[in-house]
């Protein structure tokens, strides 16, 4: 196994995977975990849902974008990030000069099996009914911005550990395409 030199940044929408991938592709890359949507809660002292209740979506995002940027800057470690902390510019800017970007790809059905009925997600508080085109929509806004990621892995209803070994693998055929590079 190749160990990239640098930090392993795992982006897609909200129930792509990011967290359970990311701990299991820390423990085989034996590189730390970090967990962006953790990070915002030790910074405000917090849960993820009462910084949105209390800030508002855009001061939820402006403070997610120093903790990327803080984040961006550090040592190797797989690092998952909040659903949209890719779309903003100054973390896809500094995500291609720092990190391995892999974009979690699901499709709508996977999403919506995945997320509904889970209340500590702030961008789906909405009835189980409405969680569908919400979804659909972050699809149409966001899917744009992570194919700038520098490699997808299409997540799918299977044990974590296969997501994990199909990520493992798309990591060294791209090392070894850009080796030297």
């Amino acid at each position: 196994m190749i160990k990239p030199n640098k930090i392993i940044l795992l982006v897609g929408l909200i129930g792509s995977g990011k967290t359970s991938v990311g701990k299991r592709l820390a423990k085989k890359l034996n590189l730390p975990f970090v967990d962006g949507d953790q990070e915002i809660e030790r910074a405000a002292g917090l849960s993820v849902i009462d910084v949105f209740k209390c800030f508002g979506q855009e001061e939820y995002r402006a403070g997610e974008e120093r903790i990327m940027k803080r984040l961006l800057s550090g040592a190797p470690c797989v690092l998952a990030s909040g659903g949209g902390a890719f779309v903003a510019e100054q973390t896809r800017t500094l995500a291609k000069e720092n990190a391995l970007t892999i974009w979690l790809k699901a499709d709508l059905d996977v999403l919506y099996n995945r997320t509904t009925g889970r209340k500590r997600r702030p961008f789906l508080q909405c009835s189980d009914s409405k969680i569908k085109n919400k979804l659909q929509s972050y699809i149409d806004a966001e899917y744009p911005y992570y194919s700038e990621a520098d490699i997808m892995v299409e997540t799918r209803n299977e044990a974590v550990d296969n997501t994990v070994a199909r990520v493992v693998k798309a990591i060294e055929t791209y090392l070894n395409a850009n080796e030297g590079k």
